[in-house]
């Protein structure tokens, strides 16, 4: 069984990592553990970043030809059609065309809708997005928020379909069974103290909503009490770095410590070496980095927005937080530095979530179950 793959954000092959990029190749990964292979329709980008309505519109002309390029790319066959994130910046032009052209279902997964871009800039795009979504049989909503939106859109409300994200826990899984070591490696790299508690953020160091999230950190640091043994590592980079790394350093000082980017081993080192994820999640849509941090047995401490509730359990793998609420984050993460048991307690129940609902297996055993029920299997 094969399946055409689409992802208009960007390919799941293309050089530059994202965190798009990673998703859309877990779900590869995904289906082939269930024997199906995942043939790319196409490489090409519909991100429209500018709200140029001819530029909509020269992409909506083209729907058809690309459609037909897909079909041809994909040798004229495939069971179904399989289009990953589109929003009103980053439409869908031709997956449904070149799906009924080939007689077979269309399916999405992480589709947002936003009614207020409506006669906007974007509207071309929005509209698009529309039809994508009436058109599908079958949309996983990675992020539980996006399906208020889509709803109204539907007629079958059993289209949309809670589908949490999820990662390949491996390299996170083995990587806690060596804190000991990856400790001591750590301690030598960026001489952190190795008695403090090690609190840990990862994020791109770019404007917006990621620095948004490390100004929120700082604040929320500087009402940690002086009393406190603590050390901050930070693993990140990006155009924002000289700004971010000021106010963080003033916030914490010298108990900071900045790593740079990291590969995912070099990560899932510092994830069993830390004893709490700190990530305030201004405008997250869920946050992979806080799924890894959990697969390795970190409680995390976040702000409560997104579908940042669909990776992090409140009081049960961490603490949610009121977003922009500096006081509640600060007194969240001070409680996990003073109590080793809670930091254990909840370790350990979001390694055993993670790998229970949120594994590549268990993505799996998902997707088989929707293929079922859509009558692809």
């Amino acid at each position: 069984m094969r399946a055409a793959f689409y992802a208009p954000l960007k390919p799941p092959d293309h050089p530059a990592p994202s965190g798009d990029r990673r998703i859309a190749r877990l779900f590869r990964a995904a289906f082939e553990r269930i024997g199906i292979e995942t043939s790319l329709a196409s490489d090409f980008r519909s991100r429209e970043p500018k709200g140029d309505p001819t530029a909509q519109a020269r992409m909506m002309a083209d729907g058809e030809v690309r459609a037909g390029a897909a079909i041809e790319a994909l040798g004229g066959t495939a069971d179904f059609w399989f289009t990953y994130h589109l929003y009103y910046k980053a439409a869908d032009w031709f997956g449904p065309e070149a799906a009924t052209r080939m007689g077979v279902p269309y399916l999405l997964a992480e589709a947002s809708y936003a009614p207020k871009r409506a006669d906007g800039p974007w509207d071309l795009s929005h509209k698009r997005v529309a039809h994508c979504v009436r058109a599908a049989s079958a949309i996983l909503c990675l992020n539980p928020n996006d399906a208020a939106c889509l709803a109204p859109l539907l007629d079958d409300q059993s289209t949309l379909i809670d589908f949490p994200p999820f990662l390949d826990i491996r390299p996170y899984a083995d990587a806690g069974q060596v804190r000991t070591e990856a400790r001591a490696r750590i301690t030598r790299d960026t001489r952190a103290t190795p008695e403090a508690i090690w609190l840990l953020a990862v994020g791109m160091m770019r404007g917006g909503d990621k620095a948004a999230s490390y100004a929120a950190l700082a604040d929320a640091l500087r009402l940690l009490p002086d009393t406190l043994n603590w050390q901050l590592l930070v693993v990140g980079d990006g155009p924002e770095r000289p700004q971010i790394e000021m106010q963080l350093r003033q916030a914490a000082g010298d108990r900071v410590h900045f790593a740079g980017p990291l590969d995912e081993a070099a990560l899932a080192e510092y994830y069993a070496a830390a004893d709490v994820m700190v990530w305030p999640a201004h405008g997250e849509a869920f946050g992979m980095a806080m799924l890894e941090a959990q697969a390795s047995g970190l409680p995390v401490v976040a702000g409560r927005t997104g579908g940042v509730h669909s990776v992090v359990t409140d009081g049960q793998s961490g603490w949610l937080t009121p977003l922009g609420d500096a006081g509640a984050f600060a007194a969240a993460v001070q409680h996990l530095i003073e109590d080793s048991a809670a930091r254990q307690a909840f370790g350990d129940s979001a390694a055993a979530r993670v790998a229970a609902t949120q594994s590549l297996d268990a993505a799996a055993m998902r997707l088989e179950m929707v293929l079922t029920r859509i009558g692809i299997r």
